[in-house]
């Protein structure tokens, strides 16, 4: 590999009602790994950040994220202080090196108290639908149509239970509604459409923000990977196994051959810690299997033949509320990206979670 000729460039954050910055970045080529130190100033030590390195080749015009073969301290959980420092193997990246001016920058982004963090979708036109190359489309899933989606914000995972509790409190029904209970980084599940939007009400309260549930349509576009997205069965990959927890791979060992419940009881299939599967294109987790998660609209089985193009909202009215994505119990087909399930607002089941959304 030749040599690189490479800068760094220092990110300055402010976050809502904490400022701290990202300092003394500089970086050293070690062989074939490139060496990033940095400091975290101005927060307190019980803080914790996610950090990200993104890279350019043309000199800082444009960025794309550093997603394979990093490590040290980047990711989740990062404690602020001094000669942080980010390792990256640059043969894992090496596709991205097209260029001689390599710019860095270090992005540390503060979770809420509550941890949750949130992706920016840069919003986009896709064709939304099952395509007609997939032999199982849904009578639902047509016709495919252009939707255009505005700028927003999605959770990088689904809610767990311990976010959960803390918003709910000890002292409700719901404080623990979970049929996998003890496990806090696992998705909440067996909540209903109505009980999420308590939740959020409560959040709300809380936090002084204004999430909510994706449409329809902001899931789907996330899902498949936003504007940088490819066309691929599932939430980031063709292959499930590397994406999503389903009912082959999520108990004690792999099952095979014709769904059963049957052996999915006796195999101990159940939900698994969010985060654990490979994510799509925009760091999204989890959004292929693990839990159905509900989305704001209405259900109608028909309405893609009449769905407005910009932000569509779903229709009007209806008995049925929209989730996606497929779960833990579920067979690979139902976990597809353009795949549409309904049920009813009121009941609680155990592969039903749910993700949430955020404007800008």
């Amino acid at each position: 590999m030749k040599h690189l000729i490479f800068t760094t460039l220092i990110t300055c954050l402010c976050l809502q009602g904490f400022s701290q910055q990202i300092t003394n970045v500089t970086a050293r080529q070690e062989g074939k790994k490139i060496v990033v130190n940095y400091d975290i100033s101005g927060a307190s030590s019980a803080d914790e950040f996610e950090v990200a390195l993104y890279c350019s080749t043309d000199g800082g015009s444009a960025f794309g994220s550093l997603v394979a073969g990093v490590s040290g301290d980047v990711g989740q959980k990062v404690k602020p202080g001094y000669s942080r420092s980010i390792t990256w193997d640059v043969l894992a990246d090496r596709e991205k090196l097209q260029g001689s001016n390599i710019v860095f920058e270090v992005r540390a982004k503060k979770a809420d108290s509550f941890g949750i963090e949130m992706v920016f979708v840069k919003g986009g036109t896709f064709t939304m639908g099952c395509t007609s190359e997939q032999s199982d489309c849904g009578s639902d899933e047509k016709p495919t149509h252009q939707v255009t989606v505005s700028d927003f914000y999605m959770g990088k995972y689904e809610v767990t239970q311990k976010q959960w509790r803390e918003i709910m409190g000890a002292s409700t029904s719901l404080s623990n509604p979970s049929r996998f209970s003890g496990c806090d980084d696992c998705p909440v599940e067996s909540v209903s459409w109505n009980d999420i939007q308590e939740f959020i009400k409560k959040l709300n309260q809380k936090t002084g923000k204004k999430y909510r549930l994706p449409t329809e349509a902001e899931w789907e576009y996330a899902a498949r990977g936003g504007s940088a997205g490819s066309p691929t069965r599932y939430s980031g990959s063709n292959n499930i196994d590397e994406v999503a927890w389903y009912w082959e791979n999520s108990g004690d060992k792999r099952l095979s051959g014709s769904w059963d419940s049957d052996k999915i009881s006796k195999n101990n299939c159940k939900t698994h810690p969010v985060g654990r599967k490979k994510p799509n294109e925009l760091g999204l987790y989890d959004m292929s299997g693990n839990v159905w998660e509900w989305c704001s609209d209405w259900y109608g089985s028909d309405y893609y033949k009449n769905s407005p193009q910009n932000n569509p909202q779903g229709p009007a009215s209806g008995s049925y509320r929209v989730l996606h994505g497929g779960s833990w119990n579920i067979s690979a087909q139902y976990c597809r990206v353009a795949y549409r399930f309904s049920y009813e607002p009121d009941p609680r089941l155990s592969n039903n979670g749910f993700r949430l959304a955020l404007f800008p």
